[in-house]
């Protein structure tokens, strides 16, 4: 793997697979580079791909104390590292990740974002103390407990979706990956849409929902697409919070390379 270092001395490490305009590609919680690893054929044609571990995931380093902006600071060190502009797509939590990083200024000159997991009016938002129960289970080593509570409380999960996970060669990797929950709580912040901040961005953005998803995640990704000066929403074919990578590739390259 090809590796930056960012601003605060953490070392991100990174794939890149391609030629032509660059993309960078940064997934939400449980997620490392391999995420995309169904999706990169599809853009590798068309597009310079950088598919990057965020800070504590897969081969990237971490630091003791997390903060958005060094996550931020991140996204810009790869970025660099792709010529000093790029387009970026994120997915769920690493949608907020990209859309804080362009009202921040970063050099982004493009921006998909899959389903941001922001909370409308109407819907449920997890519960008050979340964090600090989160914080407590994984100080106390109860790694499979924090998982199961990221996806019962803050995903929303029904007890029996979450037996499916546990049943599944997923877990394992979601366990290893449970001390990055905090980080992707502390992305997503209070849940919601920052219509005030949006109003300002100028960055074209397209907005992409599975036509399969749950109605908070729909109601998510009408509101982020209606705040965006310069947004449109766009539904594909998909299953849950996920559209089928043949599908999404084409939609990205589209939008890369217009």
């Amino acid at each position: 793997m090809h590796k930056v270092v960012s601003r605060d001395g953490t070392t991100i490490a990174y794939e890149k697979a391609g030629e032509g305009p660059p993309i960078v590609l940064l997934g939400g919680g449980f997620r490392d580079h391999t995420a995309f690893d169904t999706l990169v054929p599809y853009l590798a044609p068309h597009c310079t791909v950088y598919a990057y571990d965020r800070r504590g995931r897969g081969q990237s380093g971490d630091s003791p104390h997390y903060a958005v902006e060094r996550e931020i600071e991140d996204l810009q060190a790869v970025i660099d590292g792709a010529g000093g502009r790029a387009a970026v797509f994120g997915g769920s939590s690493g949608a907020i990740l990209a859309l804080e990083a362009a009202l921040a200024g970063a050099a982004i000159s493009r921006l998909a974002l899959l389903e941001p997991p922001y909370r409308v009016p109407g819907f449920r938002t997890p519960p008050a103390g979340f964090a600090g129960h989160l914080d407590a289970l994984l100080a106390a080593g109860r790694r499979g407990e924090a998982v199961e509570y990221f996806l019962g409380e803050h995903v929303g999960f029904p007890p029996e979706w979450i037996k499916e996970w546990k049943d599944s060669p997923l877990w394992s990797s979601n366990e290893a990956l449970a001390h990055t929950l905090p980080y992707d709580t502390a992305v997503m912040g209070d849940g919601r849409v920052p219509v005030e901040r949006m109003a300002g961005m100028r960055v074209e953005t397209l907005v992409v929902n599975s036509d399969h998803t749950s109605d908070w995640l729909l109601a998510a990704a009408e509101a982020t697409a209606a705040a965006l000066p310069d947004g449109r929403r766009l539904e594909l074919p998909g299953v849950w919070h996920r559209v089928l990578p043949e599908v999404l590739g084409p939609v990205l390259v589209d939008f890369v390379t217009a």
